[in-house]
């Protein structure tokens, strides 16, 4: 009986334990401001630069919002690892929060727009020190990582870039 009951408790404790990285961009350069936008070339220079960094991170799954602009920024990746994209709503940003927050063991990418990337940051429970994402701005990359014990949670933000630097 001790045996069995010592058996249940480390499957408790190996399933309440996780790490959850997700890494959060925004879409590259787009043509316009339209909502049918595509990418211009460097943002899609952007985009192989975006599988490049991630190629190898065990990315398993991407999610972006239903725009042209987010899936071609994400295709890139998607196409090298095989992991196929995933639409999320661009609002509320609590949406794909809610849905992150029940993956465990896994490594994930998000790409969504200038006002939701940094909102997204923190409905994961991390605080990034920006308070807006410029206009012109498209190299951010974020990493969120989620762990959670049996009786603690802690989330780390680290943010970093990739591709061409953003002008000043």
């Amino acid at each position: 009986m001790r045996f069995f009951a010592l058996f249940v408790f480390l499957i408790v404790v190996s399933t309440a334990c996780s790490t959850t990285t997700v890494y959060i961009v925004r879409h590259a350069e787009k043509v316009n401001e339209m909502d049918t936008s595509d990418l211009t070339p460097a943002g899609y220079a952007r985009a192989d630069a975006l599988a490049e960094t991630l190629a190898a991170k065990g990315i398993d799954s991407i999610f972006t919002t239903p725009y042209n602009r987010t899936r071609q920024t994400a295709m890139a990746l998607s196409k090298r690892t095989g992991v196929p994209l995933k639409d999320y709503p661009g609002k509320p940003v609590e949406a794909i929060a809610n849905r992150i927050s029940r993956i465990r063991n896994k490594t994930v990418l998000v790409v969504g727009h200038s006002n939701t990337i940094l909102e997204i940051a923190r409905a994961l429970g991390a605080k990034p020190a920006m308070s807006k994402i410029e206009s012109g701005d498209f190299d951010n990359l974020f990493q969120v990582k989620m762990q959670k014990g049996l009786f603690h949670k802690s989330v780390t933000f680290l943010p970093t870039t990739y591709g061409q630097p953003t002008p000043p």
